[in-house]
């Protein structure tokens, strides 16, 4: 039986923008963590609009990761997390969250996706620290979130895939361009609409919209999209929820070298990468589902 036409880019998005689970809250978090007069109740309040999250911060507090005495309120569990770390489980805990259950269509185990973007964030994180060109916070969550496009079609467009997948097989092309040919456009399209729909920094639309040709983005993106794509190397190289298709693309090292990003830096950048991820996903980080 034929599938019929798959939908199209403004109906995918408008999809996928009323999933329930979409992790819209992270720009509300970002501004407020932004502005330096805001105080943990400011936080408190952006985590208490989600009660997983809610649990999940309480759940983080209270790990063995942190010891002390237990701690049964949100804005305790802000003051013993602190900012930084705060950000990290928040944006890590509502992108997991959109996993799909049904990831095997597109070839993944549960919690692949959480895991490879956690590694490409945690390596444009280590990277940014180490080039001092871009914060490293805007440089975690470029690689946290760069990928929600495939999320969003993981959700709406599973049928397609088999046909997606056969393409790649066929005509030997990468996995975006196998996408444009079956659905009409591709998974940077998608994220860089969702990202701008829910008003995250244009940044970070900008770094899902050029990650896979980055050397034309527009001029001001370019550094944000050099840390990106170094990273989602770092990340596949990795392995740790790399699938087939993060294999099947295009990596653009005249852009990388051009960047400053040497296979020196790349090299001692990796086991940098390797000791955060164990830190945060222990031994999730390579199999099994991942529970923030």
């Amino acid at each position: 039986m034929s599938l019929p036409p798959p939908p199209n880019l403004a109906e995918v998005c408008a999809k996928a923008e009323r999933l329930p689970c979409a992790p819209n809250l992270l720009p509300k978090l970002v501004a407020v963590l932004q502005k330096e007069e805001s105080s943990a109740e400011d936080i408190e309040a952006i985590i208490k609009l989600d009660s997983a999250l809610a649990a999940a911060t309480l759940r983080f507090a209270n790990s063995a990761f942190f010891g002390g005495s237990p701690v049964d309120s949100i804005s305790d569990a802000v003051m013993r997390l602190g900012l930084k770390e705060i950000y990290r489980l928040a944006a890590l805990a509502l992108v997991n969250r959109w996993e799909p259950t049904h990831g095997a269509t597109l070839g993944w185990e549960p919690g692949d996706f959480c895991r490879y973007s956690l590694c490409t964030a945690l390596g444009a994180e280590v990277l940014a620290e180490r080039t001092e060109q871009i914060e490293p916070q805007m440089a975690y969550t470029a690689g946290l979130v760069h990928g929600i496009g495939k999320l969003a079609l993981a959700h709406i467009c599973t049928p397609y895939y088999p046909q997606v997948r056969a393409t790649c097989a066929e005509k030997h092309c990468t996995w975006e361009e196998a996408e444009r040919a079956v659905l009409g456009y591709h998974h940077a399209e998608v994220g860089a609409r969702l990202l701008r729909a829910w008003r995250y920094p244009e940044p970070l639309a900008l770094a899902a919209e050029f990650q896979i040709n980055p050397a034309e983005g527009p001029a001001d993106a370019l550094a944000l999209l050099a840390h990106l794509h170094a990273a989602k190397y770092l990340a596949i190289s990795l392995g740790p929820g790399a699938t087939e298709d993060g294999f099947l693309t295009t990596i653009h090292g005249d852009f990388l070298r051009e960047s400053g990003f040497t296979p020196e830096l790349l090299e001692e950048a990796m086991p940098l990468l390797l000791e955060r991820a164990h830190a945060r996903l222990g031994d999730k980080l390579t199999h099994g589902a991942v529970n923030v």
